[in-house]
């Protein structure tokens, strides 16, 4: 794990921790080709420059985003924001299911929308792959 991401981790409540450790290890080890560091004061991992997924400690829980999460078709992600992000919210460590995370994780790497180049383009986001 990256040292700014275990730092970021070892900053948080036990609980959160405990999520945000095994969030860390399951992304690396799904998507061992990813650069990953802090981001916008967040973990994030990216495929060639592309953001792929992250996550964060919000007032309440752990949030978990794809940043092409909206095009995955999956029930347990939720719409964030007006691009084609999708979030799952983690309150403890038991609502996390490692079968659903490892699929997404899969599709995050098959199914990408072009955030590395939204301001070169001007707000205008593209398909890069795996987008019908």
């Amino acid at each position: 794990m990256n040292n700014e991401i275990r730092a970021y981790n070892n900053s948080l409540s036990a609980e959160d921790k405990v999520i945000c450790d095994l969030l860390a290890n399951e992304i690396s080890q799904s998507l061992p080709e990813a650069e990953n560091k802090i981001w916008h004061r967040h973990p994030v991992w990216f495929l060639e420059g592309n953001p792929i997924v992250g996550y964060s400690k919000l007032k309440d829980a752990v949030r978990l985003l794809f940043w092409s999460g909206q095009s995955f078709g999956e029930e347990g992600l939720q719409k964030e924001g007006s691009f084609k992000a999708a979030e799952a919210r983690y309150r403890s460590l038991e609502q996390l299911n490692a079968e659903d995370l490892r699929r997404w994780l899969e599709k995050s790497r098959r199914i990408q929308w072009d955030y590395k180049n939204l301001i070169k383009r001007k707000g205008t986001l593209e398909p890069l792959t795996g987008i019908d």
